[in-house]
């Protein structure tokens, strides 16, 4: 499946993938100082945005094989990547699976496991029965750190989320629910920034990114205090500064 994208740039191709609960929207605060630099190709992940919302449940090879049909698609034979949250899942199944097509690769916010299975399962099922709308203020508190939150309306990302379809949403909650990256890690080549948020409660970075970090040769940590989750949009100058020193 090719999903919709967007082409912002000229230079060498960056890929930008996004969370799950958002459209390339979240990757805004991103695209002044990225594409200056890079032919930056945004997309929505399947069931997200513009993107079509083709029967579930979803698993991770599904939304990693959707990234090299998007780049057969635009003519690209490697690119850089960059996802936080389930991007980044995504980003490592490409290192993995499809090492050919990575230049460099940048994850952000993300995990190769992230259980417990059930909560994921209950996630899915409660976004079927109540909509995405059900879990918008919960799913904020993890995004944004409370200072932040507390200065920032946030109202573009607020609608972003409550608009994402929720068959969509809960099909992606299957693929966090069912997968585990962890014994691949050491085999991706591309060289790797991860950028983690301190106060990030969905992926706190001792558990998450340091396993990351310690298992792909030659990874480099960062980890931004503040930040929660959604650390590109709390953090975005930093997060542009780490992502440009690492891709050029």
């Amino acid at each position: 499946m090719i999903p919709h994208h967007e082409v912002t740039g000229d230079g060498p191709p960056l890929v930008l993938s996004n969370s799950l609960g958002a459209t390339l929207q979240m990757w805004d605060p991103q695209m002044k100082a990225l594409s200056e630099h890079f032919r930056v190709v945004r997309y929505d992940t399947r069931g997200h945005g513009r993107s079509e919302t083709p029967p579930g449940p979803y698993t991770i090879d599904d939304v990693g094989q959707d990234v090299t049909d998007l780049l057969d698609d635009l003519g690209l034979e490697r690119a850089h990547f960059a996802g936080l949250s389930l991007g980044g899942m995504t980003g490592m199944w490409l290192g993995m699976h499809a090492p050919a097509r990575l230049e460099k690769l940048v994850v952000l916010c993300t995990s190769p496991r992230m259980g417990p299975p059930e909560l994921w399962a209950d996630r899915a099922r409660l976004v079927r029965e109540q909509g995405t709308e059900a879990i918008l203020d919960s799913t904020f508190e993890r995004w944004f750190t409370a200072g932040y939150r507390a200065e920032h309306p946030l109202t573009d990302l607020r609608r972003m989320f409550a608009g994402v379809d929720d068959e969509g949403y809960a099909n992606c909650c299957a693929i966090i629910e069912r997968m585990d990256l962890t014994d691949g890690l050491a085999n991706i080549s591309a060289p790797t920034l991860i950028i983690a948020g301190a106060q990030d409660p969905s992926t706190p970075p001792p558990e998450h990114a340091a396993v990351i970090a310690g298992a792909v040769p030659n990874a480099r940590l960062e980890v931004l205090d503040p930040g929660a989750h959604l650390v590109n949009v709390e953090r975005a100058g930093a997060v542009n500064r780490l992502m440009l020193e690492h891709l050029r």
